[in-house]
């Protein structure tokens, strides 16, 4: 069984798409894992993904992403196609949490244990950014390359150019609630709408994905000194400028409101925006009093997570 996490956005998604950087962080204990078995019934190969309600041969569905993932794998790694893939998954679907990036990660590590080869991590990031293209139109690419490498990441994209892509260094352990407004939204759909508006009005959408980026650049001197009070600071200007942008929802704004009031040191919503979820940078103490205020505020679930320090380099690109 190979496995794979989910991530956060922690500040910039959305400027991300237009060439402006973006921190992210794999969550280590929340994640998708896949298992694969012989399949000798039939020549095709099967998937079987129950938390996604279904079960399908890649010659049924050519067009799903994942299809086009297996088959692309397979054929490159002579990998017989007489298999089924089981996926399940604890991260909820088109909700911020990169539950696509990371079902395909999962698989593609799957496959390439079984076939006994290895890719390093952007190769594999390189792969399952494809099935990203399928699910989201138009991915900045943060996704897959923060699961694929399972390290808290720096990641801009470059006209003409491969994405520049840093480990974070992080200072102190991070507390995040996380909390699930339970509205599913495909992240194409904030994406495109963005998008529109910044066509119509560019020098408008442009001045504030600069402030965006003006601010993902303190994040990551904050992450880097451990200055946790500055950060939340961030994470509240972030959210109103996601406001600003478009992208957040009546029940975003009311977890981040309500979880501020409980003591939080600062929250925004994390992802696509128009549902899914949001994060409340909290100290140890008060996480149980934040997570039962969202709750209160119409939360469909709470997560409790730590991020742990980390140093500033990828053992293995």
């Amino acid at each position: 069984m190979a496995t794979a996490p989910a991530k956060l956005i922690l500040c910039g998604e959305h400027a991300v798409v237009y060439g402006r950087p973006a921190i992210a962080l794999p969550l280590a204990d929340v994640r998708a894992t896949a298992t694969v078995t012989a399949n000798y019934s039939t020549n095709e190969s099967i998937i079987n993904a129950p938390d996604l309600g279904g079960r399908w041969s890649i010659a049924e569905r050519p067009d799903d992403p994942l299809s086009g993932l297996v088959k692309t794998v397979i054929e490159r790694f002579g990998i017989s196609p007489q298999i089924e893939i089981t996926i399940r998954s604890a991260i909820p679907i088109a909700s911020g949490m990169g539950s696509g990036a990371a079902i395909a990660t999962a698989i593609v590590r799957e496959l390439l244990a079984l076939s006994g080869q290895t890719l390093p991590p952007a190769v594999i990031a390189g792969l399952v950014y494809e099935s990203e293209r399928g699910y989201h139109g138009t991915p900045s690419g943060i996704d897959n390359t923060v699961v694929a490498f399972e390290q808290p990441i720096w990641f801009q994209r470059r006209p003409n150019l491969p994405p520049l892509i840093e480990p974070v260094a992080i200072n102190v352990p991070l507390t995040f609630v996380v909390g699930d407004t339970g509205i599913r939204s495909p992240t194409r759909l904030p994406v495109g709408a963005v998008r529109e508006r910044w066509q119509a009005d560019p020098v408008r959408y442009e001045a504030l994905f600069d402030q965006v980026a003006a601010l993902v650049v303190a994040a990551r001197e904050a992450l880097a000194t451990g200055d946790v009070p500055a950060l939340g600071h961030l994470l509240n200007t972030n959210h109103e400028l996601l406001r600003e942008i478009g992208v957040s929802s009546t029940e975003l704004d009311q977890l981040t409101a309500a979880a501020c009031a409980a003591g939080a040191l600062g929250a925004k919503l994390a992802g696509g925006g128009w549902g899914g979820v949001m994060i409340a940078l909290t100290t140890p103490d008060r996480a149980t009093d934040i997570a039962t205020a969202l709750r209160a505020a119409g939360a469909t679930n709470t997560l409790v997570t730590t991020i742990a320090p980390a140093a500033a380099f990828f053992p293995d690109r």
